[in-house]
């Protein structure tokens, strides 16, 4: 595959400075990819400063903040059979973007790579790759790296047509463990995700971050995912882990509260995945971590907001 089919999807809100950063090396990338924008109704002057600054960047404004499902959009627009993700604060190293078109030539069944995401200045390895790493799940030999059932949204790239006939990330996630129901989705069709840590990202978090905000999203969208792809059992299991946490944790019981006022929007999108696809599932869980790498709860910001 030529390095021109490789697109870059970032969504931003309200970041310009850091978008402006972000876009700067991106663009200067050699694969020279297609780079989109997809702004969340950002108030600042973002999109006429992305236009004056990189005018060759592709820019879609939504009147609304849409969150991480603004992604979709972005990946819809695409020209190109790969695509891959940057948040207002992250940006892919020279040379990723060739070397995972080569990794999705040589493995088929490959519908998602999980980046290596270094963090910062000091580039320190985010914790999600690490246990990316580390994963339990059964080696496949037609995959690049090892198996995994979650990635980092700021350093994936996806195999376009898979990730539009899974549905993308879903609406109402906002940002903080979306990537949970895509990785199953697309598990459940048979695809396979891998982490590769040849391939790199560079993350360099946004002072301006909601974190008690998105800490309660990413308690509520445990429970959404659970409750959208996963048995009953399990579902029920995680639910009463999310609720024995909201006892001692305001920011549990924050996520808790707004995940029961609105779970039947959920429970009408549910679809449960298969068996064998849940045992693997409650493998990662069993790691004993308070947040399975399943679910992308590492280091990553939220710049599609909630």
């Amino acid at each position: 595959m030529t390095t021109g089919g490789v697109s870059v999807v970032v969504i931003t809100r309200d970041r310009r400075a850091e978008l402006l950063h972000a876009l700067d090396r991106i663009c200067a990338l050699p694969e020279a990819p297609e780079v989109i924008v997809v702004d969340n109704g950002s108030d600042d002057d973002t999109v006429a400063a992305v236009s004056r600054r990189h005018p060759a960047v592709r820019l879609l404004t939504l009147p609304t903040n849409a969150g991480a499902a603004a992604r979709n959009v972005g990946v819809a627009a695409a020209r190109t059979p790969l695509v891959a993700f940057s948040d207002d604060d992250s940006w892919w190293a020279p040379g990723a973007l060739c070397l995972a078109a080569a990794h999705f030539d040589a493995h088929p069944r490959l519908a998602l790579l999980a980046a290596k995401v270094l963090v910062g200045p000091g580039q320190h390895l985010d914790p999600t790759c690490a246990a990316m790493a580390a994963s339990p799940l059964p080696a496949a030999a037609d995959l690049p790296g090892p198996s995994v059932l979650g990635f980092l949204a700021c350093g994936a790239v996806v195999r376009r047509t898979p990730f539009l006939d899974a549905g993308g990330f879903p609406a109402g996630f906002g940002g903080g463990g979306e990537e949970a129901p895509l990785a199953l989705a697309l598990a459940a069709e048979g695809w396979g995700l891998a982490y590769v840590e040849e391939v790199v990202a560079h993350h360099h978090p946004s002072p301006r971050r909601e974190s008690f905000a998105r800490l309660a999203r990413e308690h509520r969208n445990r429970i959404w995912t659970a409750w959208m792809r996963l048995p009953l059992g399990d579902a029920a299991r995680v639910s009463a882990r999310e609720l024995q946490r909201a006892r001692h944790d305001r920011v549990a019981r924050a996520g808790t509260v707004d995940a029961v006022r609105h779970l039947g929007g959920v429970l009408r999108a549910r679809r449960p995945v298969p068996r064998a696809l849940a045992d693997q599932w409650r493998a990662l869980e069993g790691l004993g971590a308070s947040s399975p790498p399943m679910f992308g709860a590492g280091d990553a910001g939220a710049p599609g907001g909630t």
